[in-house]
């Protein structure tokens, strides 16, 4: 048996919750990846996995085997990389993963930190807040970038390294006359009430996201209700439904900067109130970090990157 396959094989039904997907992420058949899981369950002397037609969860002694199968797993990680590597070219794969609305940064960093040291492949992923926050208690994930103001305000295994404020818009068509204007691309026009942003036909995310909630609580401070006129769980639905259709959205700087190249658009800062949200990166502080980590956190405190990602997010201001 290949301890450190059939380690990473429960590591992957952890993250799939399906025995199908699993053995697809680990591009094995299934049937060889339940013949791996009885080897361990062979070698440690204890069921490991609940097993009914589909997967059920792991057994109390299931879950020690997998929490020690996430450190050994990234313990090789941390050793291979610094075989590999030296401090001046780190090499290896990062797992990074945001919030929907903080990917166009999220990808902005990925790019400058490959551009950097080619060496590290990113691997970018959009995620909840709730799975980021269990990616990195998990170590699945090395870096999350995504809202700081969840984290408990003392103490707790994860460590935030603050990027920028978000601010808030609403996304509509322009006027015409706007639009007729010399002007090219996507116009930031003048502040409008949370309160009058109601009355507009909204196209929102849906209720379960995080970024949803903190746009409804903007929307109550106002004494406002609203009725979506569509729901989304997509930031590219946000945007394309202001494109291509008759409502208008609630959008971060960071999604109304990613669509600036679209003409006939406008964004509204939104005000009364002036809603803002701290975004920053979160790592697990209890972990030994990789090279590529280390690389990487070195950049998120970098003065010019935190410059270029306030320039393409909050209120805007640098363009």
């Amino acid at each position: 048996m290949n301890l450190l396959a059939s380690l990473r094989y429960l590591v992957a039904l952890h993250e799939h919750r399906h025995f199908g997907r699993a053995a697809a992420a680990c591009h094995i058949t299934q049937p060889a990846l339940s013949n791996a899981l009885r080897a361990l369950e062979g070698e440690f002397g204890v069921v490991v996995v609940r097993r009914g037609r589909s997967f059920e969860g792991f057994t109390p002694e299931g879950e020690r085997v997998l929490a020690t199968a996430q450190r050994m797993l990234h313990e090789h990680q941390v050793l291979q990389q610094d075989l590999r590597s030296d401090a001046a070219h780190p090499r290896g794969t990062l797992r990074l993963g945001a919030v929907p609305t903080a990917m166009p940064i999220l990808a902005r960093f990925a790019a400058q930190l490959q551009a950097r040291y080619p060496g590290i492949v990113p691997v970018a992923l959009s995620m909840s807040s709730q799975a980021l926050e269990a990616g990195l208690e998990s170590i699945a994930l090395d870096l999350a970038l995504g809202y700081t103001e969840r984290m408990p305000a003392r103490g707790g295994p994860l460590k935030a390294w603050p990027q920028y404020v978000e601010h808030y818009f609403l996304l509509r068509r322009a006027p015409a006359a706007a639009r007729q204007s010399a002007a090219r691309g996507l116009q930031i026009g003048p502040p409008l009430a949370w309160a009058d942003a109601a009355k507009l036909p909204l196209c929102l995310l849906t209720p379960e996201m995080h970024n949803r909630s903190l746009v409804d609580g903007a929307f109550r401070s106002a004494g406002a209700t609203v009725r979506p006129a569509m729901e989304t769980d997509s930031v590219l639905t946000l945007a394309l439904s202001v494109v291509a259709g008759d409502v208008c959205s609630v959008l971060p700087g960071a999604l109304v900067d990613a669509v600036r190249g679209h003409d006939g658009l406008e964004a509204l800062p939104l005000t009364g109130p002036v809603l803002t949200t701290p975004i920053g990166f979160m790592s697990h502080r209890q972990v030994q970090p990789t090279r590529a980590l280390d690389a990487a956190l070195a950049l998120a405190q970098d003065p010019g990157w935190l410059q270029h990602a306030a320039a393409h997010s909050g209120l805007l201001a640098a363009h």
